[in-house]
């Protein structure tokens, strides 16, 4: 048989079938690829031939062809300034998970047009790193906490933890008009709207629950507090525009010329994840996380009444 590479299971990745186990370690490799591979028995486990649904065990050698590094290796440029700006934003780091304050404007993953995102410019900046994977996500248009787990039983029990509802999560929101918050819990739905993937209140869709707080104002715009107890895509944009309030700077669901009358600097979406709180299996004391709000954004908290 042909010269190759090994790969050791550890214990952190056993139980994983090895197809997803081959498309989450080589990203960039097509899925058709990898069944290719595994059916000509390119790829072994144990010197030996596999299907793609056999259920890795700690201790296993898996054995892949010696150019399989070079198929993945190209990987669109990032520029040096993004990737800098999120070295920057690493608010907390531990053995089992990273949180970065994901700047607006960026994307949590590569994919629809975009050559990366931020988890493809976390492994490009941390090379020796065995696992990095999103726990959630966030819009593009959307800055604040981002949890990365760094380890396979973290994603495991964070994942968990997102599914149960016993995440905690906080943002801030600057919507338009004077408004007094309250409960929203129109049902969501997702549809395609002139070849776009938008969210729409259909009483058949998702239950969703949001909690708006308002905590200031600045003319004919309130700060709000949003505490989400639901995390459905759009939840908050779409609660706050089918309740009159759209966000600022929303192009997609509300009036984003509202952002350029209030502030000549703030041109994108008014909307950061201030905080997540969760308690992880085995920790006595729940963890908090805070992140700042982009520059723009603290400037028009700070000039609130």
């Amino acid at each position: 048989m042909a010269s190759g590479r090994f790969l050791t299971i550890e214990a952190d990745e056993a139980g994983q079938r090895i197809d997803n186990y081959l498309l989450r370690r080589f990203k960039h490799l097509p899925r058709s690829r990898v069944y290719n591979l595994l059916r000509r028995g390119e790829i072994r486990i144990n010197r030996r031939r596999t299907r793609p649904i056999y259920k890795l065990v700690a201790g296993d050698e898996v054995r892949v062809p010696p150019k399989l590094d070079e198929t993945v290796a190209t990987v669109a440029p990032v520029p040096d300034h993004l990737m800098e700006r999120l070295r920057r934003a690493v608010v907390f780091e531990s053995r089992e998970l990273l949180v970065v304050n994901k700047p607006a404007g960026v994307a949590v993953h590569g994919g629809s047009g975009l050559s990366f995102g931020v988890i493809e410019m976390l492994r490009k900046m941390r090379p020796d790193e065995r696992f990095l994977e999103l726990v959630h996500r966030l819009d593009r248009e959307t800055s604040g906490c981002l949890v990365v787990a760094r380890k396979r039983s973290t994603l495991r029990s964070l994942h968990e933890l997102w599914r149960n509802g016993d995440v905690k999560k906080s943002y801030l929101a600057l919507v338009s008009g004077r408004w007094q918050g309250g409960k929203v819990d129109f049902a969501l739905r997702k549809i395609e709207r002139s070849g776009e993937r938008v969210v729409i209140v259909d009483p058949q869709g998702k239950p969703s629950l949001s909690f708006f707080k308002p905590i200031g104002s600045s003319g004919d715009n309130t700060l709000m507090r949003v505490e989400i107890k639901t995390g459905r895509t759009h939840q908050i944009r779409v609660h706050a525009a089918s309740s009159g309030h759209s966000i600022v700077g929303d192009q997609r669901y509300g009036e984003a010329q509202r952002g350029e009358k209030l502030n000549n600097n703030t041109q994108g979406l008014c909307l950061h994840a201030e905080s997540l709180e969760f308690r992880l299996p085995g920790e006595a004391q729940p963890m908090r996380f805070v992140a700042p709000p982009p520059a723009d954004f603290q400037r028009i908290i700070d000039a609130l009444d």
